[in-house]
């Protein structure tokens, strides 16, 4: 896991590098390993658009920062490199009932998409190289405890009581959970049927939008209100009102099959949906680090 904090909070043990970018100083910081894992990325902030601008600053830390550590993790003897990439590179969304594969063809919408693409095809390229075992990963949206963006705003939404209107949403989202997520990461690391691998995750079990509504109603002990208005409505309102990108999100579908990561790693998500919510909810965890049922 590559963390960014500050050296004085850093637990024993931690390395401390910086910015992670194409000229990071790496070496120190793998000494000894035999597995890196990178999960960090220059992500969409609101309000940026698709600019050449952005797009080069995707490029930096997305692609030639994920380059660049795999080329140094090579030279230090590193055996594994586990990349954590996003479905954001095969699209923004699937029609219902025909869900992402891991051998779907890429297409990259936005930057950030973009940039995790390039970064796959130099690790590949780089595993050719050198011999370094690659592991490519795909999560669609992952939340769980401290989730932000669009997901907190539904939960806010849901915990607030106010009338939804997405009662006629009947769209499909694959989602994943954080505990969920980690689970294959960790799986990744040595499994030997692993490397050379590119792995869609996902919590296995895909939700419409009230569905997902309902299981955060739920997990708050609420009774969400939703009422039905046409998808084309909304979708219209929210390009008038300039939120069409959110809204969109909400009423399209977007599902990743999973059946190729089960098969060749033997992988099942310990973790259910509903466990998930109310850890995303919550914020809180069983005993022994897991999801209380």
């Amino acid at each position: 896991r590559l963390l960014r904090q500050a050296a004085s909070d850093a637990a024993p043990g931690d390395r401390i590098v910086g910015n992670i970018g194409p000229d990071t100083d790496w070496l120190s910081a793998l000494d000894g390993l035999a597995c890196v894992v990178l999960c960090a990325a220059h992500v969409h902030r609101m309000g940026a658009g698709g600019s050449g601008d952005d797009l080069a600053a995707y490029r930096r830390v997305n692609t030639q920062g994920t380059r660049h550590l795999a080329q140094v993790a090579a030279r230090a003897g590193v055996r594994r490199f586990v990349f954590v990439s996003s479905v954001k590179v095969l699209g923004e969304a699937t029609p219902p009932g025909q869900p992402f594969r891991h051998d779907s063809p890429p297409c990259p919408q936005d930057p950030y998409g973009q940039s995790k693409w390039e970064a796959e095809q130099a690790l590949w390229s780089l595993a050719r190289e050198t011999g370094i075992e690659v592991v490519v990963i795909r999560p669609p949206l992952v939340y769980g405890p401290g989730v932000g963006a669009n997901f907190q705003r539904l939960i806010r939404w849901v915990a607030s009581g106010i009338p939804l209107p997405l009662k006629s949403v009947r769209n499909r989202r694959s989602l994943v959970s954080i505990d969920n997520l980690i689970d294959l990461i960790a799986l990744c690391t040595h499994h030997p049927d692993a490397a050379g691998q590119t792995l869609l995750v996902s919590d296995g079990h895909d939700l419409s939008t009230p569905a997902l509504i309902a299981g955060l109603g739920q997990a708050m002990g609420t009774h969400p209100r939703l009422w039905p208005v046409p998808v084309a409505c909304l979708l219209l309102a929210a390009r008038l009102a300039g939120k069409g990108d959110t809204v969109a999100r909400l009423v399209q579908s977007l599902q990743v099959d999973i059946a190729h990561t089960r098969a060749q790693l033997g992988w099942v998500p310990p973790f259910t949906v509903e466990q998930g919510l109310a850890r995303a909810v919550t914020g809180q965890a069983g005993h022994d680090g897991r999801a209380a049922p």
